[in-house]
């Protein structure tokens, strides 16, 4: 119905047709979603890890079930942001300039994979270590400095900023 009406008003107004060449016609592009997301699948780990020696009662079901929901959404999210960055915005000679990012890339969504099937630890580390790379390399091509500073909540971790 609504398609059929904007039909007619384009037909009455001889309104243009446009579209985009991408997900983000805008241009805005930033690796701080996937940060902030790696972060957070650390932090639930950790919080599911803290509860292994609590009693098991609905409140702590609901609890490690509540913490597993957010590793897996943000997990999500990093996979989701780095793939519309990667696929995109980079282009031939970012990937000639930086021949680790097809690699880096993947490594990345492996590890995002592992972070939803997995409470481990490591692997959540090692994701944040690809982001934050990712970053640099990001930053870099846009032609802005980064710094790598401890982030000001849990889990404390150095993450790859913009010096803007």
């Amino acid at each position: 119905m609504l398609y059929s009406i904007l039909n007619v008003v384009k037909k009455i107004t001889h309104v243009k047709e446009v579209q985009a060449h991408c997900d983000i016609p805008c241009g805005i592009y930033d690796p701080g979603h996937a940060i902030i997301g790696s972060l957070t699948i650390i932090r639930m780990t950790d919080l599911i890890n803290d509860h292994s020696t609590v009693k098991h009662s609905v409140d702590w079901h609901n609890e490690v079930s509540r913490y597993i929901a957010e590793k897996e959404r943000h997990a999500a999210i990093v996979k989701h942001e780095i793939r519309i960055i990667w696929g995109d915005f980079f282009k031939a000679p970012q990937f000639a300039k930086y021949p680790e990012l097809h690699e880096l890339t993947h490594s990345i969504m492996l590890l995002g994979s592992k972070a939803r099937q997995e409470v481990n630890k490591d692997a959540a580390l090692q994701l944040l270590e690809k982001v934050n790379r990712f970053a640099e390399i990001f930053w870099e091509i846009k032609g802005i400095a980064t710094k790598k500073s401890v982030c000001p909540y849990p889990p404390a971790l150095a993450v790859i900023y913009p010096e803007l």
